[in-house]
């Protein structure tokens, strides 16, 4: 053993870890040894690489970052890659760990064939403030002797660290360089931008010093990989060499995501007592600031003598009690708690209407996850957005389109869409869910880990960009 791993293996005693075999078996399949780990040969061959994944949010969590951070690493694992995982215990949505895993210790499981190792973080459910900085601020620095730990063991071809959280990334930069892998930035959430702009962190003085820091972790990486154009173009600004930022959407499995038929067959109509043909405006997902949901529920104030018409918030996250509280009483609307996967695309088919708000401050800054969802579905979309966002043209002849923060005009468009033909919308919402589609981004993505180091790096035009028709 070397000095270095000599150094780190101290540093995990300290914190409680005297090796390999005192890491907590979670339960869940887990494999646990203290024998260095062994990458068996691949059906790839020669192909095949080893990828370590180092990322706040990973299975069993169902939304967000983390679906697909796990959908990117199974799927690289069923090609015939090696792919292990540095992650923190399930929290979200909620901030608070679920059962069977510690916040404070660190673990092992395998998951689809996939080794994540869990690291520890300080979170308080629900909270705000300095607590949603606590938080990954916390798992980066007791991630950090994990993720140089497993690449000194692992000795990965590719380090692929996860924003959020961009605490995660001098570790992963100091992995790679350790053992000569390549280092790729998957930018699912401009967070430093998106935390001052809803107000998370204030201050300017704070926010020049965040970005310099920002710049100087990005310029790390050998290769960026975003989820839209406007965030590309803001990386970029932010003085990225336009050839190292790649465009790679979030995708939709639609084998999992298919439309079903509208009407009283819906389970979870029947749950929530909406016999007949009652409207239902859904909404489905994470509850927090971004999501900008008071808009939602004050629309839903304006039509609740509307008798024939329902809003369903389905999910969770910090700001879940407080609308509820400050919304209690209103008739027209209902509340379900975060669905199993099994159950998502019932779910999606209860909606008559999806509901797609966004906050104004986050316009551009990230780029809702759920959206393949809803446009695999098969259901009309009402989106809150500002104009000459990304997401006003992604979905231009696809959503009704309301300004951002108008629960007026938001009201107006949820009571139109009851009588109107939104037919053709529908039919280019399911065409822009084509491009979308799982089988053409995955390997797109496979690509870009482990084929540009001998092809080069896949940037603007190399399959990111959506190939459809709008009419």
């Amino acid at each position: 053993m070397n000095p270095l791993q000599r150094f780190f293996r101290a540093w995990l005693r300290f914190m409680g870890v005297k090796g390999v075999e005192l890491f907590h078996d979670s339960g869940l399949s887990a494999e646990v040894s203290d024998q260095p780990q062994v990458f068996e040969k691949s059906p790839r061959g020669p192909e095949a690489a080893r990828i370590l994944i180092h990322a706040i949010n990973y299975a069993p969590e169902q939304i967000g970052c983390a679906k697909y951070t796990t959908e990117l690493a199974e799927y690289l694992v069923a090609q015939g890659h090696s792919v292990e995982a540095v992650a923190a215990p399930p929290h979200y949505p909620g901030w608070y760990v679920r059962d069977g895993f510690r916040a404070f210790g660190y673990s092992r499981d395998v998951v689809n064939g996939v080794s994540v190792t869990r690291c520890p973080l300080l979170m308080k459910r629900d909270g705000g403030g300095v607590w949603r900085l606590l938080a990954p601020l916390t798992f980066a620095f007791f991630a950090a002797p994990a993720v140089v730990w497993r690449v000194l063991r692992a000795r990965p071809d590719v380090v692929m660290c996860v924003e959020p959280t961009l605490f995660s990334a001098p570790a992963a930069l100091i992995a790679a360089r350790l053992v000569g892998a390549r280092a790729v930035l998957h930018v699912q959430d401009l967070e430093v931008d998106a935390a001052f702009e809803v107000g998370h962190i204030r201050g300017q003085a704070i926010r020049k010093a965040a970005a310099v820091a920002e710049r100087v972790l990005l310029d790390g990486f050998d290769s960026v990989v975003t989820i839209s154009e406007k965030m590309r173009a803001a990386l970029i600004a932010k003085g990225l060499d336009a050839g190292k930022v790649a465009l790679r959407r979030n995708w939709v499995d639609l084998e999992a995501i298919t439309p079903l038929p509208r009407g009283e067959g819906n389970n979870f109509r029947k749950e929530l007592g909406l016999e007949g043909d009652r409207f239902v405006a859904l909404y489905a997902g994470h509850i927090g600031v971004k999501q900008a949901l008071d808009v939602v529920l004050d629309a839903a104030a304006r039509l609740q003598a509307r008798t024939d018409m329902h809003f369903v918030i389905a999910g969770d996250g910090p700001m879940k009690a407080r609308l509820q509280e400050k919304y209690a009483g209103l008739p027209n609307v209902s509340y379900l708690p975060l669905q199993p996967v099994e159950r998502l695309n019932e779910l999606l088919g209860l909606a008559d209407l999806h509901l797609l708000p966004q906050h104004k401050g986050a316009a551009d800054l990230v780029l809702p996850s759920k959206l393949g969802g809803m446009l695999a579905s098969g259901r009309p979309i009402v989106a809150t957005v500002e104009s000459g966002t990304e997401l006003s043209d992604l979905l231009a002849g696809v959503a009704l389109l309301t300004p951002a923060g108008d629960a007026a005009a938001l009201a107006d468009s949820v009571a139109a869409a009851r009588s109107a033909d939104l037919s053709e919308n529908v039919e280019q919402g399911l065409r822009l869910a084509q491009s979308l589609s799982s089988r053409r981004i995955l390997p797109q993505f496979e690509e870009t880990l482990v084929g540009a180091s001998e092809r080069g790096f896949a940037g603007e035009g190399d399959g990111g960009d959506l190939e459809i028709e709008i009419a």
